[in-house]
């Protein structure tokens, strides 16, 4: 446990400012679960991908797309005021994780009535 004391605790006293902290905390939660929650259904897309790249025999990577994508979102960041370096490092982190699922994919034994590789 930590010896230094909380926000809510030092802000006792200040009933307004403790009241603006647990909103804009709310907010930070909802906008984590929409997060959360959107990111799941961009890897429901990609396993989709995953699975189609290894019907037919695609790699796992398509780095001229990651590229694309990449500077795509750099200068959708720089629209929205947010870093885009920190934008491409986050893309560049879920990047990495589809590929590693798509890999997983390919690497599977082909099923029974499935497309030949």
């Amino acid at each position: 446990m930590s010896d230094q004391p909380t926000a809510e605790h030092t802000l006792e006293g200040d009933e307004r400012a403790l009241q603006r902290l647990r909103e804009l905390r709310g907010s930070i939660d909802n906008l984590d679960a929409a997060l959360v929650h959107l990111l799941a259904e961009r890897f429901k897309c990609t396993q989709q991908v995953g699975e189609l790249k290894a019907a037919h025999d695609l790699p796992p990577a398509d780095p001229a797309r990651e590229a694309a994508q990449i500077s795509r979102l750099r200068r959708l960041a720089e629209d929205a005021r947010l870093d885009p370096a920190f934008a491409e490092k986050f893309l560049n982190f879920i990047i990495d994780e589809v590929v590693r699922h798509h890999r997983a994919i390919a690497a599977r034994p082909q099923q029974a009535g499935g497309n030949p590789r």
